[in-house]
């Protein structure tokens, strides 16, 4: 089970940071959602937390990191602009499967965390 949280209003240019209960010896990921748009890649990495992945939207502005002590899995974002506005979903796979934007990675996915960005 997935559990992301942190999610919350923020003005432009600000920052947040959502977390994710992870769920042990996986890959994991977040998606987004935004209104009136398709489920997009954000970012990803492995379980070893020894390499990430962005979607060349995010590069530059977000981290995802991993504490596998705590089993959780973070994405700070910074310089949030509305257009990252939407909800955003923790997701995991199974190693073997990669890391990548392709949502078929990923088996296990969470409840969603709102974000919003007001310009």
């Amino acid at each position: 089970q997935l559990q992301a949280s942190g999610g919350g209003l923020v003005q432009a240019g600000g920052s947040l940071r959502l977390s994710c209960a992870a769920s042990g010896r996986t890959n994991m990921g977040w998606f987004r959602q935004s209104p009136g748009k398709v489920r997009e890649f954000v970012a990803a990495i492995i379980w070893t937390g020894s390499s990430t992945y962005y979607a060349d939207s995010v590069k530059g502005r977000f981290t995802i990191s991993r504490d596998n002590a705590k089993n959780t899995v973070y994405l700070q974002m910074n310089s949030l602009k509305p257009e990252d506005t939407g909800v955003y979903y923790c997701v995991a796979g199974r190693v073997r499967a990669g890391v990548g934007q392709d949502p078929e990675r990923y088996e296990y996915w969470g409840q969603g965390t709102l974000v919003t960005v007001s310009s």
